[in-house]
């Protein structure tokens, strides 16, 4: 019993990894509008194909000592970190969860989300191709497998896409400018779909602490510069994380008391 309990944990760690690794491939093709299917991972310095040995996740980064066996070229620390990111994200929902339907979807959102933080940090967009297709599966995964109602998630889309519209029209109105991108817009309907309508608040207020903390740090480091431009998709991702986790003790604190 204690091994089993022991095993399960680490495979879910593992896996994690695993899945990690091709969420790399991801982030760096997508924008670029490449495959992630073909061609195999390659060094983009020597373009020398990378051998299987030498893609084992986060391990093959410390043998290597993140650098290309055959060119040497120095691999950015973004891989082993979003593979460490999803490892750890898979350990605690595992152990959230247990090994369940559950785990499994609230997992692969997550997964999704770590894609949209890192490529909209690099790129400051946020693919169709995650957002779009994510509005509806994961809608169908919040009411089949994780108990929302019907209700519950349409609302959720609705509210989500449409509150955020409303804020990026209000600021485009006052400001004459663009303040928010409609894949900010998008990506807050998947999450309404997923999470439910209820769990909006907590993601607003979340992610927009979140923003206004790192916002004004960077300001204070570039001394006043308000011309650096923050994307928002990863705190909105960083926040329905965390509702899985604080979302249903934070709505009996301060919504249901």
């Amino acid at each position: 019993m204690c091994a089993v309990t022991f095993l399960f944990p680490v495979l879910a760690f593992v896996f994690g990894a695993v899945v990690g690794s091709f969420l790399n491939v991801c982030i760096h093709r997508l924008p670029l509008g490449q495959s992630i299917v073909r061609p195999r991972s390659h060094c983009p310095a020597c373009r020398r194909d990378i051998a299987p040995y030498d893609n084992i996740p986060l391990i093959s980064y410390l043998l290597l000592r993140g650098r290309c066996r055959h060119c040497k070229t120095a691999i950015s620390p973004v891989y082993p970190a979003v593979e460490l990111l999803t490892a750890v994200l898979s350990l605690v929902l595992f152990r959230k969860y247990g090994l369940s339907l559950p785990w499994l979807a609230s997992f692969t959102f997550s997964a999704a989300l770590v894609v949209v933080t890192f490529i909209d940090l690099e790129h400051q967009i946020i693919p169709d191709v995650i957002s779009l297709p994510g509005i509806p599966l994961f809608a169908a995964a919040g009411m089949g497998i994780m108990g929302l109602s019907v209700w519950d998630s349409l609302l959720g889309i609705l509210l989500g896409g449409g509150v955020l519209w409303a804020v990026a029209a209000g600021y485009e109105f006052l400001k004459k400018q663009e303040g928010m991108g409609g894949g900010d817009i998008k990506l807050l309907a998947m999450i309404g779909g997923f999470l439910g309508w209820k769990s909006l608040l907590f993601v607003i207020l979340a992610s927009s602490l979140l923003g206004a903390v790192v916002g004004i740090s960077v300001i204070l480091y570039k001394k006043g510069d308000l011309k650096y431009a923050i994307p928002f998709g990863p705190f909105l991702s960083a926040a329905a994380v965390l509702y899985l986790f604080y979302g249903e003790a934070f709505m009996r604190i301060f919504i249901y008391r």
